[in-house]
This record gives structure tokens, sequence and C-alpha cells, in this order.
């Protein structure tokens, strides 16, 4: 009898052994079919934003409700094998149809998500490109409403003028990054362009600060129509400073006239002393009109070396220069008052 119960309790005991093994099979089977079947991703493809602090688990019991993911505990009993289940980073993702779960931790994980970009415009003053960021929608806002020195203050930069400040560049960024990070990168680009742009510089340029540098190189920014006269545009400045003369550069005059400026600049507008009015003062102005670019930087730090004190514009983006009050004064009549020959 005892050995007929025993052979029962084996036999059962083996059935127990043999199913469990089944349906461990069953389950792993499931496992690994799970790992290599697509996410239910549209065939455009998606875009998914994982939030701060978001767990697999939130993410996981997510997708399962927007019907991505057929079963939300596998995908956390992946994580949890393979230590990835806390490794996920925050941000906006590009979902590709055909994505596996194994995939989607991988880029989870790697932090590859959508890169959006600004362009900053060299010529650019800072209202124009505070405006620009202002408008960008993929940026986290922390400075609308502050004042340039509020600005600045939050930068660590408290008491400097904003003006020229920012290096005029394309910059990538992740949904989320903040206006101050942007303004943190565009600062620190301008400075290392900045001393690049100075610790070259030619020998002997009547600029004592790698500041005054900057100033300059905005005004032959503003000035420059095409690329290609930028160094010679800036002959021109170095070669008035060191004579004393005035820079009588119409951008500055403008620049300073601020809002009340509309699209012309009257005689008395010349006349008008402001600090920005290099019709009446000596020198530089005080601080940057624009945000020059690096090729502007480079054309202060090598000017062109000739003979010219002046330029007018000819009309069609290009400058005749003139080494002689007289030689400019022909070249007024020619292009500006249109009274040369034709």
């Amino acid at each position: 009898m005892i050995r007929v119960i025993l052979k029962l309790l084996l036999r059962a005991t083996l059935a127990v052994v043999l199913l469990g093994g089944i349906l461990a099979a069953l389950a792993w089977y499931q496992y690994q079919e799970f790992l290599v079947r697509p996410l239910h991703i549209p065939e455009q493809g998606m875009t998914l934003t994982i939030p701060q602090g978001m767990s697999l688990r939130g993410l996981a019991a997510r997708l399962e409700k927007d019907g991505l993911l057929e079963d939300a505990r596998l995908l956390r009993l992946y994580g949890r094998l393979h230590h990835e289940a806390t490794r996920i980073k925050a941000g906006e993702y590009h979902l590709p149809a055909g994505l596996t779960p194994v995939a989607l931790l991988d880029l989870l994980v790697a932090g590859k998500t959508i890169s959006h970009s600004i362009t900053l415009v060299e010529g650019w003053t800072f209202r124009q490109m505070m405006q620009a960021i202002h408008d960008h929608d993929r940026l986290r806002h922390e400075l609308k409403g502050l004042t340039d020195e509020q600005i600045m203050a939050r930068l660590g930069h408290e008491g400097e003028h904003p003006e020229g400040r920012f290096f005029p560049d394309t910059y990538q960024f992740p949904r989320g990054f903040s206006d101050l990070d942007l303004l943190r990168r565009a600062y620190a680009a301008m400075e290392r362009e900045l001393a690049a742009a100075w610790k070259e510089r030619d020998g002997k340029l009547p600029l004592e600060t790698p500041y005054e540098m900057l100033i300059l190189a905005s005004i032959v920014e503003k000035e420059t129509g095409k690329a290609e006269e930028r160094d010679r545009i800036a002959g021109v400045f170095i070669r008035r400073l060191r004579k004393g003369m005035k820079l009588q550069t119409d951008p500055t005059v403008i620049y300073g006239m601020g809002d009340s400026y509309k699209g012309n600049i009257r005689r008395k507008d010349l006349r008008k002393a402001t600090p920005y009015n290099t019709y009446v003062i000596a020198g530089l102005p005080p601080t940057p009109i624009c945000m020059p670019g690096r090729e502007a930087l480079l054309a202060v730090a090598h000017p062109a070396d000739e003979k010219a004190l002046y330029f007018v514009a000819r009309g069609d983006g290009s400058h005749q220069f003139s080494a002689t009050l007289k030689q400019h004064n022909a070249a007024v009549r020619k292009y500006q008052l249109k009274k040369g020959k034709k």
C-alpha cells in the first residue's frame, strides 16, 4: 500500500515538475519572443517624451496603456535583468517603426534624444537675439520678462553690457534645454573666439583690449555687404584710429538712435552727440553694436594693408575704397548722389 502511495506521489511530483518545466519553457519562449517583437509604432514613427523622474515601471505602464507595448511586466523584467531599470534618461525621443523593446531601452539608456537647433545670426543685436530665443518653442524659458541687466546677472556677469557678448552660430540642444543655458554656451563661445583672434592679431594694432577688438569687429560686421571686403573695411577703420580720425560709420549712429531710427539718418542725427555717434565722438563707441562672427573678428585681427581711409557703398553690396578725400567725394557723387558718369 505504501509502495503504491509512493509511486503515485512520485508520478504526481514528476507530472508537476514536467508541467512546471513546460510552463517555464513557454514563459521563457514568450519572454524571448517579446524582446524581438516590434512595438506597435505607426509607420511614420512617433515622438516619445520622458519627463524627469519617470521610472521604468511608470514608462512600461504608460506604453502598455497607449497600446504600444503588449506586456509591461516583461519590459520591467528585462530592465531589471540587464540593470537598466534605473538608467533611462529624460528627454524627447523619436521612435521609428519596427523598434523592439530591447532597442527602445538601449535608446533611452543612451539618451539619444531628438536634437533641436537655433541659429543666432551674425549682425543681430542682443534684442533681436533674445526675440528669436523667446520665440523658440523647444527651449525652456526662464528669462522672459527680465531686463538686460537681470539677464547678465543671471549669467554671472553682472554689470556687463550684453551687446556683442554672444557668439553667432547654430546651437543644437534637446527639448527642455533652458534659454539661460543656451546663453551660457553662446557667451562662452564668444569668449573663446575673441581670445583666439586677440592672441593671433597683427602687431601694433591701435587696440588696447580684446573688448575693443570686439567693438570694432561688430562695426565691421554691420558695414560688410560682401564677405571678401571684411579685412579691407577693418583696414580703413584701423588706419583712421591710428591717425586720430573719427570713424564716421552709419551703423553706430543707427544703433545710438535706438527706436527713433525710422530707416533714414538725417543731418541733425549726424550732428547729435550720443555715445555711439562716431561722426561726433573720437575713437570707438563704448560697446559693440551687434554680434560679430568669426570672420569679422579675424578681419580686425588681420586688417588689409592698404592706404584707403574711406569707403562708400556702390549699391550692390560692395564698396568703393578711396585713399584721399577728393577720391572719396568723387565716389560719393558717383554712387550716392548719382552725378557721375553712367
